[in-house]
């Protein structure tokens, strides 16, 4: 062989050997799960519970803050919108997941990705069931549809049917997948100890909890805003009276939120396992709560908080009857629970770790308090013994002198825990006020550092000399950021606890601070501080962005002399 083809030989056996290695080097991406009527956007995490025929349902995962089955401080979330309808007011409760994670303790909540669509009624209980169930005329033709017609028509989300329905449905689900001569259909269903969890409607705080973007808002710093969205994106995220004009829509047309729902807000306002409460957990019990507006909500009006009551039997003024309501744009959407106890050795897991929460842990939950601090708990307490004493003396003139005493030693202790509350919120209020002064001095500082910088830069594109200029106050000014950030945080911090007093030591805190003598800086710090604490105290929401900017705006053209 001439050394021409042995050069072309070698040449081809370098060229192929390259191409294998780069074939190889290239990772092979698992093909994405093709979209279905029942999954038109699939993604990555989606837990796919079987259905009859090819049908199936489509769950999130959204985890939990803390760990164990008790949890700790951390679990303790704040519900409710203070700026909302009357329904809607701030409430703090302990969130808690249905099913272990398997990672570091922690818990998740399982939820629908979807609303429940009629083509998965269809598939569970038949499609004479539907027609049957359903007050929505239209849904007489679907028999006829054909095609993509009927595809798009069985996407609708499930409404014009009773809370029963929805009630039948899922028990006839759940009695379809626990079927023993088909434990596959089981095979992805989150467990407890070994034991499945099964088919319900969420809670009231378990949806609002997802609807928020449960713990990466919470990690955030975004879970107490109004939408998990931009509120000028809404078009984007939801079906509203604004774009669908009282018209549903199949679901997953709008883009996934940050857990990865779609049409959590707006299309089909969703049934809740709750009944109606004037308060979630309290008030007059009314009729079944729902949940996330529908296509007949005002872009404007859409919220995390926001709830309505379906009246499950409703009066018809016209006919003059009680008859079960149907409404065209209410539905479900399912969650998968479990039983709190599922066996004697789990039971006993419990009660262990019971000991040690009933110890610490509980007392400072929202079940373990009467009011926002034990302070005050405790004045309540001593409170509440006066009409007891008061009745001693009555039935036993005998004991006058005695009780007398006792209630002598009790209204010194009210006193005590009355200079406790003023004094601890006059400090807070102090602390927040030194906090609030490093943060105007650091906005002023930074300030000036800007204009450093434009003129660093500008001499530095004359001479190289320079540079080293801006790095040193480039350098600088993100010192002051991190500091100026702790600074927030701590003012925060404070304004929070603070907020959690009674108005008359919050008043009292600052008539006291004001009475001294201040400075020209500490005395605007002041005002800006009173007004944060106020809109703290009445809407319970920490607006850190809006309080900087105040204070930017404060400061602006500020002098000390």
């Amino acid at each position: 062989m001439s050394s021409d083809g042995l050069w072309k030989r070698r040449l081809a056996a370098t060229v192929l050997f390259l191409t294998a290695f780069v074939v190889a080097a290239i990772p092979v991406l698992a093909e994405a799960p093709a979209p279905t009527p029942y999954n038109p956007k699939p993604a990555e995490g989606d837990l796919i519970l079987p259905m009859p025929g090819d049908a199936h349902m489509v769950f999130r995962r959204v985890q939990v803050p803390g760990k164990g089955f008790w949890g700790d401080q951390s679990r303790i979330i704040q519900i409710g919108d203070a700026s909302g309808g009357i329904f809607e007011g701030l409430q703090r409760t302990q969130i808690s997941g249905s099913f272990p994670t398997g990672e570091q303790e922690a818990w998740e909540i399982v939820l629908a990705k979807y609303e429940l669509t009629r083509g998965q009624f269809v598939a569970v209980m038949g499609m004479d069931a539907l027609l049957a169930a359903s007050g929505d005329p239209e849904d007489q033709k679907l028999p006829t549809l054909q095609g993509r017609a009927q595809r798009d028509a069985l996407m609708m989300p499930l409404t014009y049917v009773g809370h029963g329905d929805v009630a039948e449905f899922i028990r006839r689900y759940n009695q379809w997948l626990f079927d023993p001569a088909h434990s596959e259909r089981v095979t992805n269903m989150p467990k407890v100890d070994g034991v499945p969890g099964f088919l319900r409607l969420p809670a009231e705080d378990e949806w609002e909890y997802c609807a928020r973007g449960g713990l990466a808002a919470i990690q955030g710093g975004t879970f107490d805003d109004r939408l998990p969205f931009a509120a000028a994106k809404v078009d984007e995220f939801a079906w509203h009276l604004g774009n669908a004009k009282h018209q549903l829509r199949p679901v997953g047309l709008r883009q996934s939120d940050t857990g990865g729902f779609h049409d959590l807000f707006g299309n089909a306002q969703e049934m809740t396992s709750g009944l109606f409460r004037p308060e979630i957990w309290q008030g007059k019990p009314g009729g079944v709560a729902v949940r996330g507006g529908s296509v007949s909500t005002p872009a404007a009006d859409l919220r995390s908080s926001l709830r309505a009551e379906l009246d499950v039997y409703g009066w018809n003024a016209d006919a003059k009857k009680v008859e079960e309501r149907k409404s065209f744009n209410t539905g479900a959407r399912l969650a998968i629970g479990s039983n709190v106890v599922v066996g004697t050795a789990q039971r006993g897991e419990i009660e262990k770790e019971y000991e040690a929460y009933k110890a610490d842990l509980r007392k400072t939950m929202p079940v373990g308090r009467t009011l926002d601090n034990l302070v005050s708990q405790a004045s309540v307490q001593i409170g509440a013994a006066d009409p007891i004493i008061e009745g001693l003396i009555k039935d036993n003139p005998a004991l006058k002198e005695p009780l007398k005493a006792v209630q002598s030693t009790l209204d010194k202790a009210r006193e005590r825990l009355e200079l406790a509350q003023r004094e601890s919120a006059r400090s807070l209020a102090q602390d927040a006020a030194r906090n609030g002064v490093n943060l105007s001095a650091y906005l002023s500082r930074l300030t000036r550092l800007k204009e450093t910088l434009a003129l660093a830069k500008e001499l530095a594109e004359t001479s190289t000399r320079y540079q080293e200029q801006v790095a040193a106050v480039e350098k600088s000014m993100g010192e002051l950021e991190t500091a100026l950030g702790e600074q927030m945080q701590g003012y925060k911090d404070k304004i929070g606890t603070l907020g959690e007093y009674e108005k008359a030591y919050i008043d009292s805190a600052f008539t006291e601070l004001e009475a001294r003598e201040m400075t020209k800086r500490e005395r605007l710090v002041m005002k800006l501080l009173k007004g944060h604490v106020q809109g703290f105290a009445e809407q319970r929401r920490a607006d850190t962005e809006l309080w900087l900017e105040e204070f930017r705006k404060g400061f602006a053209e500020f002098s000390d002399s």
